[in-house]
């Protein structure tokens, strides 16, 4: 990586002002003047001859698939080739106008960016600081969007008796209790046979502590099983846990076996049962939101709808003081400069490009590349190189200033626009944003993700309306309709921002209503198991 200043201020802006009714009416979308390339708003064939406004007529060398690339100019091989007056990858041989641009001719090199660090720095553009929403208020201070009761196991060998005592709380048994939004096990893979000290161990340890202190959380169990490397004792100790009425531990060994734990368990959350229903939601400051930025099953319209209108919301949010948090690092791996350049100051630029450069030596270490990430899914929806992704993936991310850069599931403890060190695999990354706080998530997705979240609700926004209306049970809010409609990116992030708000209220997500969430917690494992 290249740390050497640039002169062109200007330049690095990802180009989605150009996404205006004009241009959609259109064949190809073509998002910056500098772009050899458009996006196919329709299936194209070959053969096919179009017209699209300053350029001259292009015939199509082959079919191009909707939301595929075409090239609208002659590119020599080897040559950069931009999309969103950004680098998406180098020419594999002679690219003609007309041509399909896509993995068979456009190839990935890791990024050589030159940075310039808080050239960019902006407020929200605007003031909402007077708007509440109705939220819960805990005796510390935090705020929470949901009232859950979480039964974590300290390691998988505790898991099944985690899942048995929380499954004894079933909706009849919780009928009383209304306030109560559920009891959740958080259950996972590890917490032995791995090294007591390193990333791996950390990680997870701070996911634990995150989810027993989570504002959404009202009481916590933590259940181990006695002889495991991440003792139950020594994470109430390091992280200055206090037991009490809400907050319990046991393990399986002490307790007497299985049956006995879970015995005890439930005994346990009966007792808290009733403390934990005297929560009662009221108007709170939308200061108090921590909004998880995720994308998934992503394609070509991920970066022209959802995630800038996303990145508005996300605008709007800090506007009224809250919290917006970025994160999967490898999908930010080749337009982290535009990030750098939004950075409060150097300091934060320099952490973000210390965890590029840890991951592009983890996936040497592991034989791999950062180019691994385009999934099979992703590049029939029209992505070719993780350049390409990430530089959509960043417009989650809105355009207020950067002001912190955190490591995995750590807490996130300044206001406004954040990054977080995560993996792409969403379920691992969105642990980590919720063990760090976040109390809501906004998930874009344009395959058709599903994907939903215990205990801080998930909404999901579809990229186009094709999907949108064949997945109607699962997507809260069409963000396609930037495309077929006309919608403003603008108009589509304050329906994102005032759906966010109606359900850290209390309204349901979509995923809520299907009872997704419980088997989504992945602490994201690093290190060798042994």
């Amino acid at each position: 990586m290249s740390n050497k200043q640039s002169d062109a201020a200007n330049d690095n802006v990802v180009a989605v002002n150009f996404v205006r009714q004009e241009n959609l009416k259109q064949p190809v979308l073509r998002l910056h003047p500098d772009d050899q390339v458009g996006v196919a708003l329709r299936s194209l064939k070959a053969g096919e001859q179009i017209e699209i406004p300053g350029l001259s007529p292009l015939q199509m060398s082959d079919a191009i698939p909707k939301g595929h690339k075409v090239a609208l100019s002659s590119i020599s091989d080897g040559d950069r080739v931009l999309k969103y007056a950004q680098l998406i990858g180098y020419a594999k041989g002679e690219i003609s106008p007309g041509d399909h641009v896509h993995t068979h001719n456009l190839e990935f090199r890791n990024t050589d960016q030159v940075y310039e660090f808080s050239v960019d720095r902006r407020a929200a553009d605007h003031d909402i600081t007077g708007r509440t929403f109705n939220g819960y208020k805990r005796a510390d201070g935090r705020v929470g969007t949901r009232n859950y009761i979480a039964v974590i196991s300290s390691v998988n060998c505790s898991a099944t008796a985690a899942r048995y005592i929380a499954a004894h709380f079933d909706d009849e048994q919780l009928q009383e209790y209304p306030n109560i939004d559920g009891v959740v096990a958080f259950t996972h893979a590890t917490g032995c046979g791995l090294a007591d000290s390193g990333d791996g161990f950390d990680n997870l340890q701070r996911v634990f502590k995150g989810y027993a202190v989570h504002p959404n959380v009202a009481a916590v169990l933590i259940v181990g099983l006695g002889c495991e490397v991440s003792q139950v004792q020594t994470l109430v100790k390091e992280y200055g846990l206090e037991r009490g009425p809400l907050l319990q531990t046991m393990n399986i060994q002490t307790t007497g076996g299985h049956r006995k734990t879970v015995e005890r368990g439930v005994s346990l959350l009966q007792s808290m049962l009733p403390i934990a229903n005297e929560a009662r939601r009221e108007p709170c400051a939308i200061s108090e939101l921590t909004l998880a930025l995720q994308c998934g099953g992503s394609d070509a319209w991920s970066g022209i709808t959802a995630n800038p209108a996303l990145g508005k919301a996300a605008d709007l949010l800090i506007a009224a003081g809250g919290t917006a948090v970025l994160a999967e690092t490898p999908e930010v791996y080749g337009a982290e400069h535009l990030l750098t350049r939004r950075a409060i100051d150097e300091a934060t630029g320099q952490k973000l490009l210390e965890r590029i450069a840890w991951w592009e030596d983890y996936v040497e270490r592991n034989s791999g590349s950062m180019d691994n990430n385009p999934s099979p899914g992703n590049k029939l929806g029209g992505l070719t190189t993780i350049l390409e992704k990430s530089l959509g993936a960043v417009a989650k991310g809105g355009s207020t200033t950067l002001n912190g850069v955190y490591r995995y599931a750590e807490k996130i403890d300044r206001k406004g626009f954040v990054f977080m060190d995560t993996p792409g695999y969403d379920p691992a990354s969105i642990t980590g944003e919720v063990a760090g706080g976040c109390n809501l998530v906004a998930f874009t997705t344009g395959r058709g993700s599903t994907y939903g979240c215990k205990p801080a609700p998930s909404i999901k926004i579809a990229t186009n309306t094709e999907m949108y209306e064949h997945m109607r049970d699962d997507m809260d809010v069409n963000a396609g309709r930037v495309v077929t409609d006309g919608a403003g990116i603008d108009e589509v992030g304050q329906e994102i921002f005032d759906y966010l708000v109606d359900i850290a209220s209390g309204k349901k997500s979509l995923s809520e209503g299907q009872g997704i969430g419980d088997n989504e917690f992945i602490p994201w494992q690093i290190g060798a198991t042994m």
